[in-house]
């Protein structure tokens, strides 16, 4: 597969032809013959992948997209419109339970993502035996689902699954940064799912899902509802704003740029852990953005601090928003200046991050900020030197503040049907 396929091409790019993706409708109606056959599994935790399932066109606002292949979906692939990311510890001590769930996770992925209902559906079973389905998205179309899994640093601690000689090199732990207020509640994890859709009751039923076949194994440590991407992965789109205002990652890698990918994206074999070759490391933050106090702030200021105005997104002393900026005619303090490739030997990551809003807090105020997501090849050379350079120098930290943050490994993607996440790790 390649993860770049969007909507508008939904053809699989392992080569399986795929052009057409299933809808939960029918697939529930094939659920229910299933279900005759008693086959239905007590405890919903097996999730059994079909063939011959009838299909219809995928819609262009609600394709598919394809799960298999050599990366993950939901990297390079075109950024959908919501999130809801989830962060796992996992309880289990037993190695094999832990490679089942993987299994059994992935054999949920490949049905949602197309569509379909888990195992035997979400009625129509036994009704002594909770249904494998939750139901919430009976109906509802595939909406770009891409499911994206990610083991963290603790997974391979010592004594616990015979894993700390496989730790990669570059999985390390995020350092502290000046100005980091992170909680504990919102930090870390063993595992990560991150769930993109244009429909956010598509990407909640499905780490609810994965949450519910994982009872006993798993259990959340923390969770994220993001809206209104931050970044665009689609060469030629609209450079997304956050919450200030500004366009984000006009810089950002496109998903169709193959090179770029390859240089700062996709793990190599050369790069060490042979299990992760294909891979990425994902780097999570929570950043909290002080709304109010950003929008008592002039708008020349605020140009000043991103080193970009409001309008076009063109960098200072320049017209358009794609013109190679001239970082020393910006503030010391600027953070497009401190960001910028340029000011980092070239390095660059893939953002993927979105909006958030959750409620208010107890004085009133806005907790909003920006759910920063970002795929790299190596942590230790792209997002540690560039946070690292704007927690010390930012204008912009007046006004945010990180409070949660996580790194994990993303292994390869699945290869086929008889492939599951992290078999050449596990297994």
């Amino acid at each position: 597969m390649n993860d770049q396929t969007t909507e508008s091409s939904p053809g699989a790019a392992d080569g399986s032809g795929q052009g057409a993706a299933p809808s939960r409708r029918s697939l529930l109606g094939w659920g229910g013959a299933g279900l005759a056959l008693g086959a239905v599994a007590a405890g919903g935790t097996v999730a059994a992948v079909r063939g011959g399932d009838p299909t219809e066109p995928a819609a262009e606002s609600g394709a598919a997209v394809p799960f298999h292949g050599t990366h993950q979906a939901g990297i390079a692939t075109a950024v959908q419109d919501r999130l809801h990311f989830a962060s796992f510890d996992v309880t289990t001590k037993d190695r094999a339970e832990l490679a089942q769930l993987l299994k059994d996770w992935t054999r949920a992925a490949e049905r949602m993502t197309a569509g379909q209902a888990v195992g035997d559906g979400a009625y129509g079973g036994l009704a002594e035996a909770p249904p494998d389905d939750t139901g919430e998205a009976l109906g509802l179309k595939p909406s770009r689902l891409s499911l994206t899994v990610g083991f963290g640093p603790s997974l391979f601690a010592k004594g616990r699954f015979g894993l700390e000689d496989r730790r990669p090199d570059a999985l390390v732990d995020l350092p502290a940064f000046p100005g980091d207020n992170l909680d504990a509640a919102r930090t870390g994890g063993d595992l990560c799912v991150q769930a993109c859709a244009d429909d956010p009751q598509v990407a909640v039923h499905a780490i609810r899902n994965l949450a519910r076949i994982g009872f006993g194994k798993v259990a959340v440590r923390w969770s994220q509802l993001g809206f209104g991407k931050t970044s665009s992965t689609t060469p030629g789109a609209q450079t997304p704003r956050n919450l200030f205002g500004f366009k984000d990652g006009t810089s950002n890698i496109d998903g169709t740029d193959t090179a770029a990918l390859d240089r700062h994206v996709w793990v190599s074999r050369k790069d060490g852990a042979g299990w992760l070759a294909g891979g990425s490391y994902l780097v999570a933050r929570r950043i909290s953005m002080r709304i109010e106090s950003w929008d008592r702030t002039s708008l020349q200021e605020q140009e000043d601090i991103f080193g970009r105005d409001k309008g076009e997104g063109a960098a200072v002393g320049k017209a358009h928003e794609h013109d190679k900026p001239n970082l020393k005619a910006m503030l010391p303090t600027a953070h497009v200046r401190l960001a910028h490739p340029d000011s980092h030997h070239g390095v660059r990551m893939l953002r993927r991050g979105y909006s958030f809003t959750d409620g208010t807090d107890g004085l009133g105020r806005l907790d909003a900020g920006l759910f920063f997501l970002a795929y790299q090849r190596d942590v230790r050379d792209a997002f540690i030197p560039v946070q690292q350079s704007l927690a010390r120098s930012d204008a912009l930290n007046e006004y945010i503040q990180h409070v949660g943050s996580a790194v994990f490994a993303i292994p390869p993607g699945v290869r086929d049907k008889d492939d599951w996440w992290g078999r050449t790790l596990v297994s």
